[in-house]
């Protein structure tokens, strides 16, 4: 069944066709380092991590690179302001390099936290100068370039389709907008490749390149990196949709003015969490950081269950009643669970294997349908509302959970009680009744077991024993 993506390049639903048959290039924006990420940074991992899920089900192999940035991002989208970490350095007291450290690492406990599996390469910005520093050259090559006295800017006029990618009114843009206005750069829309530093001032990042001591713009490490890592033409690039209209804008014109060819086939990129109609960010309204969600009493796959129950091209309004309503529901699907296993010995009946393939494949064609993830979950309620085998019913969950990613498995992974001697004497006097083919025996000692607050098992090497409600 093919999968169907809607591409930012093209504004469409397109095919998911991969460069190379069975194996998918995908590279997710990450995280600034300058602060804590906050609920709505963490619903882009969680919607690019639903991405990865899918694709490994329908049996891709995926290699997944993020970059962290620790260098480069200035306050403003026009290359105005300072460095990011530079001020995160100052706020707290500690280096760029020691604030850099901390909060990739609470990062990356963030997305441990909500179950999302890891990338294949983290890479850092302040890894791969090189990288970036033979990027420019590239582009300086190919004259694409000019400098003024603040660094080395990319010209947006030498490239006929600048803009492709958010559809940009070149000519309509005004200065001050979205895009502030340099007075040495020639055109609104140029970019940073390279900044220099301050005149008189040293500053905690900073390196040599042949334009002087200075450090790379916020745009060329996604370029410079993705392509080391994934090849020069990739499958899929994601990330906010705040990126598109510059950050994502500037990697596909200086990528593919360097190579001469097609960056990325497949954009995708999600939309905001909305708080009381305004995105979450760290600049504006309450900063709600996984944590602070966990101090409430929540669990962290509440918030994961909450993001599935909006499609990831449409806002997401958080609120804490919409949270407490997931969370509900989250728990109600995990007790629901736990009660199946409890009660597969006791099912009768046919297995169902016509109503696992029907509700296999509605399963499948709302992942594939663009990442229909509420869809997705409505299949999994009407799983267990069916009339299947239970066992089957527990096979299938466990199943969509691999794309879910809500953990089901550890419902039902419990420590083995230590059963007293007394039921263990009536299991193993049951064993011998049915060596002896006397089944009456052999029921009505399961019976007095299951009296005494347990259950037997039976299974091609023996008998499992499970204690009832636990």
């Amino acid at each position: 069944m093919d999968i169907q993506l809607f591409n930012t390049l093209g504004r469409e639903k397109q095919v998911f066709k991969p460069i190379v048959p069975g194996k998918v290039g995908l590279y997710t924006c990450g995280l600034t380092v300058y602060n804590y990420a906050h609920i709505g940074n963490l619903r882009a991992y969680i919607f690019e991590d639903l991405l990865k899920r899918v694709l490994l089900y329908n049996g891709y192999e995926v290699k997944h690179v993020m970059n962290i940035t620790d260098v480069g991002h200035l306050q403003s989208d026009a290359d105005e302001g300072e460095d990011k970490m530079e001020l995160g350095s100052a706020r707290e007291g500690k280096t760029a390099w020691e604030l850099s450290e901390y909060y990739t690492k609470e990062f990356q406990n963030d997305l441990k936290q909500l179950n999302i599996i890891p990338p294949d390469i983290w890479c850092k910005a302040t890894d791969h100068i090189k990288e970036q520093i033979n990027l420019v050259k590239c582009l300086e090559d190919k004259g694409f370039t000019y400098i003024t006295s603040d660094g080395v800017y990319f010209d947006t006029t030498k490239v006929p389709d600048y803009g492709k990618l958010a559809g940009l009114d070149i000519e309509g843009l005004k200065a001050g907008a979205r895009i502030e206005m340099n007075e040495e750069k020639k055109n609104k829309t140029d970019f940073a490749l390279w900044k220099f530093s301050p005149k008189g001032a040293k500053r905690q990042m900073e390196w040599d390149s042949p334009w002087g001591v200075g450090f790379p713009g916020w745009h060329i490490e996604c370029s410079a990196m993705s392509m080391k890592y994934l090849g020069e033409t990739f499958d899929i690039h994601c990330g906010g949709v705040d990126h598109i209209p510059v950050h994502h804008t500037n990697e596909i014109a200086q990528s593919e003015s360097c190579t001469g060819h097609k960056f990325v086939n497949y954009w995708l990129h999600n939309e905001f969490l909305i708080i009381e109609a305004e995105k979450m960010s760290k600049s504006a309204g309450e900063f709600l950081r996984l944590k602070t969600l966990v101090d409430k009493g929540y669990d962290a796959l509440d918030y994961r269950y909450f993001n599935l129950g909006a499609v990831y091209r449409k806002h997401l309004q958080f609120t804490w009643e919409n949270l407490d309503a997931a969370r509900n529901a989250y728990r109600r699907l995990k007790n629901r669970v736990q009660e199946l296993y409890n009660s597969i010995d006791e099912d009768e009946g046919p297995r169902g294997a016509e109503d696992e393939v029907a509700y296999r494949k509605r399963f499948l064609m709302a992942i594939n349908d663009d990442l229909n993830i509420p869809e997705a979950l409505a299949v999994v309620w009407d799983t267990l509302k069916s009339g299947m085998f239970d066992i089957a019913k527990i096979s299938l969950l466990l199943e969509f959970d691999k794309v879910l990613g809500l953990s089901l498995s550890d419902v039902i992974e419990r420590k083995k009680d230590v059963v007293p001697e007394e039921v263990m004497s009536l299991i193993n006097q049951r064993a011998e009744a049915k060596k002896n083919k006397d089944f009456k025996l052999a029921d009505e000692l399961r019976n007095k077991v299951k009296e005494l607050g347990y259950i037997i098992v039976d299974k091609k090497d023996g008998v499992e024993v499970k204690k009832l409600n636990s």
